[in-house]
């Protein structure tokens, strides 16, 4: 091809030099706009852990009201526990009075019957 367009030494000199350029300029930094929501990386990584923090805070606050919860009911077995307990405690202690006077009642009715019969 270079024999139809006769082209010098010079010629190839300045097509080179053109070329390199060319190739260095795909090197060169190009100039960019910034974007118009960009956050630097320490404000997106605070804002992560606040909202890990508010998370694990919330988790906390759960897992003490759950164990508050779980006390609380336990407390309230034992309380009912000791009632009934109490309740069947003063049950047997109705029953014996009960009996005592039947067995009071009898002993003075068999007293009375001995006297009568006297």
């Amino acid at each position: 091809m270079n024999e139809f367009e006769r082209t010098g030494f010079a010629e190839r000199l300045k097509t080179a030099a053109d070329a390199r350029k060319a190739l260095l300029a795909g090197f060169r930094p190009r100039p960019t706009a910034p974007a118009a929501d960009f956050q630097p990386s320490a404000v997106t990584r605070a804002a992560e852990l606040a909202k890990v923090r508010l998370a694990r805070a919330g988790e906390k606050i759960a897992r003490k009201q759950a164990a508050a919860d779980a006390a609380e009911s336990l407390r309230l077995a034992e309380e009912a526990t000791a009632a009934e307990a109490l309740d069947a405690k003063r049950g047997q202690r109705k029953e014996r009075k009960a009996l005592t006077k039947a067995e009071q009642k009898a002993k003075r009715d068999a007293r009375y019957a001995a006297r009568k019969a006297r």
